[in-house]
């Protein structure tokens, strides 16, 4: 999920007037530490120049260097600090909204259905990828499941399974027994699995890539903010506060907070702040009765209940707000009765972590892929999908930049579209919860 970091109360969130304060999550309490990477002093000149040190920019970079290139990752903090080490960690490979076949209708036979081929794999891309580089974070493939809430759910289930099964995707659909017995609780009515999906730790991926990336090649600068983008010819020029980058192509992924540089994909995007919560660890015998299997889980809800387990044997579950004031404590109140009512046997739920994020949402729920100039591309908009998709699309990507014929690739390209009263839209966008509870107590 794309994220930017958020603050916990005390600390205050970048861009709303406060100094940054760095919360604590489980994430940065369990993931191994990050490489030691430099600050760019001076002016190199690189193939390949990549904005953003996220799931994205890295992905591209490591895939880049595997093909021979040689790319320059310009972070603007430290690896992880954002979106890619601060979301659940939930690797799902679907989008949140759109169906396979509504990605054909928006983007054509062929580059849709190249698109839904990408989304299809990019959970099993992920942990292959983990898996050949031996990453240490924590990853299981234990499947993604999305339960029903309602009865008339079910027929979300049931077009999805029929779509993505059409198309070679590892589905199958469960009633409401099934479904009791993989997550330990009988408030649902079905719904369905994909079991190449699962979960990992975040930051500890993001970490990972990053090593590896610098391990086949690459060479990664943290604390490098890109000031300015420029082209000067065919060429790419960034500016930082202590050098430049000079680039045959192009890569920006920064997802939705391009900030000024790229001021049409930063607007194209609603940042919408979303909270996440370890609990303490489960005992065995607990933990054997709520998601006994391990999957990930994320339902039809609107105001979504989701949950995986840690390697330490806690749940890993949030929430949305409304009003984010006080918010650490009232969703340890709001969550924990949640997971009381699904799983009475939990009892004394208690959380350990409680952090938060900002998930880059588009309208429609479908990511955005831009071609920005013939050596140049980007893309925004994970809607909560960001783990698998991001790792995927930053090989698309710069493959893409390499010069690899685009008509062969998974990226459906579109122009930037910038929202108007995008301010007013974030402002008001936490209202959207309103409509999400109303939705999720009716049948649709």
């Amino acid at each position: 999920m794309a994220q930017q970091t958020g603050a916990v109360p005390g600390g205050s969130v970048p861009g709303q007037g406060g100094i940054w304060q760095r919360p604590d999550s489980l994430w940065e309490a369990t993931a191994p530490p990050p490489p030691a990477l430099p600050v760019l002093n001076g002016a190199v000149e690189t193939p390949l120049l990549v904005i953003g040190g996220g799931f994205t920019g890295l992905s591209a970079a490591l895939h880049a260097a595997e093909a021979g290139t040689r790319a320059v990752v310009l972070e603007a903090s430290e690896i992880g600090r954002g979106a890619s080490g601060r979301n659940n960690g939930q690797v799902i490979p679907t989008l949140t909204r759109p169906d396979p076949d509504d990605l054909v209708a928006r983007f054509g036979a062929d580059a849709g259905e190249r698109f839904v081929a990408l989304v299809r794999d990019s959970a099993g891309t992920l942990f292959t990828l983990i898996r050949r580089l031996g990453i240490d974070c924590a990853a299981e493939q234990t499947g993604w499941v999305q339960p029903a809430h309602t009865p008339g759910r079910i027929k979300i289930s049931e077009r999805r399974v029929t779509q993505w099964g059409s198309r070679g995707a590892p589905v199958e659909l469960l009633d409401r027994a099934a479904v009791s017995e993989i997550l330990g609780t009988d408030v649902y009515y079905g719904g369905w699995i994909n079991r190449s999906g699962g979960h990992i730790n975040p930051l500890a991926l993001a970490r990972g890539l990053a090593a590896r990336a610098v391990d086949a090649g690459a060479s990664v600068y943290v604390n490098s903010p890109a000031l300015s983008v420029e082209r000067r010819g065919d060429r790419w020029v960034a500016r930082t506060p202590c050098g430049t980058v000079t680039a045959d192509a192009l890569v920006l992924g920064t997802n939705g907070y391009a900030a000024s540089i790229f001021p049409d994909i930063r607007t194209e995007v609603v940042p919408v702040l979303s909270w996440q919560m370890a609990t303490a660890p489960l005992p065995e015998a607990q933990r054997r009765t709520v998601l006994p299997g391990r999957p990930a889980m994320s339902d039809t809800h609107g105001d979504l209940r989701f949950m995986r387990y840690s390697a330490d044997n806690r749940l890993v579950t949030g929430g949305g707000l409304i009003v984010p004031y006080n918010g650490a404590e009232r969703l340890k109140r709001i969550v924990g009765a949640r997971l009381a009512a699904m799983f009475p046997g939990l009892g004394g739920i208690t959380f350990d972590y409680v952090w938060n994020g900002r998930i880059a949402m588009t309208t429609d729920y479908v990511p955005r892929v831009h071609r920005l100039a013939p050596n140049a591309f980007a893309w925004a908009g994970c809607n909560g999908r960001g783990v698998a998709l991001s790792v995927s699309l930053g090989r698309e990507l710069a493959y893409a930049a390499l010069g690899r014929d685009v008509t062969g690739l998974a990226l459906p390209f579109s122009d930037p579209t910038p929202l108007p009263f995008n301010g007013l839209l974030q402002r008001i966008g936490p209202l959207k919860l309103l409509q999400y509870r109303w939705n999720d107590r009716r049948e649709i």
